[in-house]
């Protein structure tokens, strides 16, 4: 469950599927279906499939003792919603970013940049930059903190900057709760929820849990 909420109503996906496959060596398919809502001020709600998002995970450099592990995660998010009930964006968009990760000990820390292809009619292309630190507190908890700043994406919004805080709770070795809520500080003044369910083949990473950037 994914929720956004500001002076003008909510929106979000509630629930959608997350799928994460590892295709070949440091290479993992990803694929996101979501059944969207969209709650306008003054205006009747709508419910109803989303928009699909589909994208490739690629480790490029392996992380070692002096040196952080770079990936990059394209993604495309598809119009299968319809953007006329507020379920979409009505146009295909393109997300391009690029990210570091160094570990010490029990604590982790990454982030990076990204670039949106935004189309559409007062639409536009805007940048995201965001950085995280994480811990585990232990076999059962990982928590952790992020920073984040995006430009326009509209010729109606405005640049945010804000914090998001995360937690996974590891049920079992294959069973995880992801929580995580945040909010913008400067900017539009938005509000941000994250709640899911994880079953994964190996330990899930903090970043799934954090709203705040696209790299769910």
């Amino acid at each position: 469950m994914e929720r956004r909420a500001d002076s003008a109503g909510s929106a979000g996906n509630r629930p959608e599927v997350e799928l994460n496959y590892g295709i070949l060596p440091d290479t993992q398919l990803h694929l996101v279906a979501p059944y969207s809502y969209s709650d306008p001020a003054g205006a009747a709600s709508t419910r109803g499939y989303g928009d699909t998002e589909l994208g490739l995970k690629l480790r490029v450099v392996h992380e070692t003792d002096s040196l952080p592990q770079v990936g990059i995660f394209p993604l495309v998010e598809l119009p299968t919603g319809n953007a006329e009930r507020g379920l979409g964006a009505g146009h295909t968009q393109v997300y391009l970013p690029f990210w570091l990760q160094k570990s010490w000990g029990t604590w982790t820390s990454y982030g990076g940049y990204g670039w949106w292809r935004n189309p559409g009619v007062n639409q536009k292309n805007w940048s995201f930059l965001g950085w995280l630190v994480q811990r585990d507190v232990s076999e059962h908890l990982t928590v952790g903190a992020e920073l984040f700043h995006n430009t326009a994406s509209s010729s109606t919004s405005t640049a945010a900057t804000g914090y998001t805080i995360g937690a996974i709770m590891n049920l079992t070795e294959t069973h995880h709760l992801l929580v995580s809520a945040g909010r913008n500080f400067a900017g539009r003044q938005t509000n941000s929820f994250y709640l899911a369910y994880q079953l994964t083949t190996a330990a899930p990473a903090l970043a799934a849990a954090l709203a705040g950037h696209p790299s769910r």
